[in-house]
């Protein structure tokens, strides 16, 4: 009997489309590979979802974005009904997805990282945290979700005006340059592509609208960065404690790398960025999916 593997989509995060997206293509590239799938669009709804995975299928393929299905809230249910699950647990998924924390982890173990600084909305409004240029996230979301820039001379009025994500806000120094990204499956890193993009930074439209950005892939660097980014993407990768297939971001300004975050559930449409690096290492997109299934987990 071929393995049933569950394919979990959806979700209720910002990020909700483009896990649709990741999920329905991922349960047709494991249905190519000979795995019997169940596709479930995962609501607010724990007791439908524990349902739908009665039998307990043989692995979950985790094809979730964002909060609840990227910070280790999922990933507890599953470790609760031992059910081998893709992607990294939920330790490594709840600090990667604390981009502070992540930023902490990683730094100390050696990788250079960007200034940050965690201050509360009636800070920011009230006076710059760190020097201008630079860049206000939320602490815990992904995809670019909720990112402003405050350049000189920008208000913080729009920031403030149109802001869902919490009282707590993460200002980060503007690092000029280029945008490098390393995907590592297992304890591999694959390759370094470079994204650019015609707009003001690599944000959500930019990574899923048609023609947002480009990929270049190589990245078209000199070989020392290019080994360079290929060794912090890993160091990060098991600083963290991820596993599986994971992507770290880094900030390039011509001289030194900077890493910005390491994403834990990377978007996986075969145009995404993990499986074009896959691609470039001959790993075909239905054999990068089956490969994650393969090495499904749950933590003892």
């Amino acid at each position: 009997m071929n393995k049933h593997v569950a394919v979990l989509m959806g979700g209720w995060s910002a990020e909700r489309e483009v896990s649709l997206v990741s999920g329905a293509s991922c349960a047709n590239a494991l249905r190519e590979a000979g795995y019997q799938v169940t596709a479930i669009d995962v609501q607010r709804d724990a007791g439908a979802l524990l349902t739908r995975l009665f039998p307990k299928p043989h692995a979950v393929f985790n094809a979730l974005h964002g909060r609840f299905g990227e910070d280790g809230c999922i990933q507890g249910l599953l470790n609760f009904l031992d059910v081998p699950y893709t992607h990294s647990g939920l330790m490594a998924s709840a600090l990667a997805m604390d981009k502070p924390m992540a930023k902490r982890i990683v730094a100390a173990a050696g990788v250079p990282v960007v200034e940050d600084r965690i201050v509360s909305r009636a800070e920011l409004l009230a006076d710059d945290p760190i020097a201008r240029p630079f860049v206000v996230k939320p602490p815990n979301e992904g995809s670019s979700v909720g990112i402003y820039f405050m350049m000189d001379g920008d208000s913080r009025d729009a920031f403030t005006n149109s802001w869902p994500f919490g009282n707590e806000v993460m200002v980060e120094a503007y690092i000029p340059g280029r945008e490098l990204t390393v995907s590592v499956m297992g304890d591999r890193p694959l390759a370094v592509t470079e994204i650019v993009t015609e707009r003001e930074f690599y944000d959500y439209d930019a990574k899923y609208a048609d023609g947002g950005s480009r990929h270049i892939l190589p990245a078209d660097i000199d070989k020392k960065t290019y080994d360079e980014a290929l060794h912090l993407a890993g160091v990060a990768f098991k600083a963290l404690g991820c596993r599986g297939v994971a992507r770290a971001d880094f900030r390039f300004d011509g001289t030194s790398l900077y890493f910005l975050e390491i994403n834990t559930q990377p978007g996986m449409t075969p145009t995404s960025l993990v499986p074009e690096q896959a691609a470039l290492a001959g790993i075909s997109f239905s054999e990068l999916c089956g490969w994650m299934v393969e090495n499904a987990e749950c933590d003892s």
